[in-house]
């Protein structure tokens, strides 16, 4: 079998309000559009993914939080309606999944290998979160491209942000090689918003976007700055200034799948592309797309 490789990485975050607003008919409820900006820029990631071909497309989700151990989707055939707890009113979205078990089984192992707690979520009944649906959803609505969910643990939060990294960079690594011994063309997604702290009240009807604006200018500098430092291929940089981002901003990238995620590419230095930004109740959200260089792949 041949040498497998990961062909891409996005950060893709989740607000439901963007499956909410494109009105697919999975959701069970329909809006009157909204968030044009975000659900453009992934129609560019549609067009990348379609065009890169990946076997597999692999999630990070904070809201799959784990307290023992990091946790692989084995179960081959998933379907099933998961809604939002924040927004019922927004998503209802009846989901249908086939899953890499495969290679869940060595994520599983390669974890192991690296001193981690790994188990493997077998339940045929399992609901899929409602962070690792949007992401799907909004990068491959055929859906017709398997997935493997991968779980937060709980480390950031439960112990330390610095002992929470340090897993997402040992559980990178681990779900890199194992796609190498998969032999297959994987696609690695963190399922995260930037900047997090958000209002409180949201406007009647939701998709009124004149009351749509970022919650601080602070938290916008924020994250702008990292935004930029990942365009520009500052990775160093870019993993300095973190933990003062993560705690000044609220970031969910604590939650650890953008870390994860670079991890699994090998912290590249390739210039991430940035299709767009956008807020949603105040949230920072940037679609972005990193396509290792053949040096980073090796």
């Amino acid at each position: 079998m041949a040498k497998g490789s990961i062909v891409a990485g996005f950060l893709a975050p989740h607000p439901p309000h963007l499956v909410y607003a494109e009105n697919p008919p999975q959701n069970r409820v329909k809006s009157q559009g909204g968030w044009e900006t975000l659900r453009w820029a992934y129609e560019a990631c549609r067009e990348s993914v379609r065009a890169l071909r990946p076997d597999v497309i692999l999630v990070h989700s904070p809201h799959w939080t784990t307290i023992v151990g990091h946790h692989f989707v084995a179960v081959p055939k998933l379907k099933g309606r998961s809604v939002d707890p924040i927004f019922p009113h927004l998503f209802q979205y009846d989901f249908e999944m086939t899953v890499d078990t495969a290679l869940a089984e060595l994520c599983r192992e390669e974890a192991e290998r690296e001193g981690l707690t790994a188990k493997l979520m077998t339940h045929p009944g399992f609901r899929i979160d409602y962070g690792t649906i949007v992401s799907l959803h909004m990068l491959n609505p055929k859906w017709d491209i398997p997935v493997l969910p991968v779980s937060a643990n709980n480390s950031p939060y439960f112990c330390s942000l610095e002992t929470g990294q340090e897993q997402m960079v040992k559980l990178g690594r681990a779900t890199a090689r194992a796609i190498e011994r998969r032999g297959v063309r994987a696609v690695v997604v963190a399922s995260n918003t930037l900047s997090h702290l958000h209002f409180s009240e949201e406007p009647n009807p939701p998709e009124d976007m004149s009351k749509e604006h970022v919650q601080s200018f602070a938290q916008y500098q924020w994250d702008m700055k990292v935004i930029e430092l990942m365009r520009e291929g500052k990775i160093d940089e870019l993993i300095a200034v973190l933990p003062q981002f993560i705690n000044e901003a609220f970031a969910e990238v604590r939650s650890g799948g953008l870390m994860w995620m670079l991890s699994a590419l090998g912290f590249p230095r390739t210039r991430a592309k940035l299709h767009g930004y956008g807020t949603v109740i105040g949230t920072g959200n940037a679609v972005m797309e990193w396509i290792p260089s053949d040096e980073e792949r090796q």
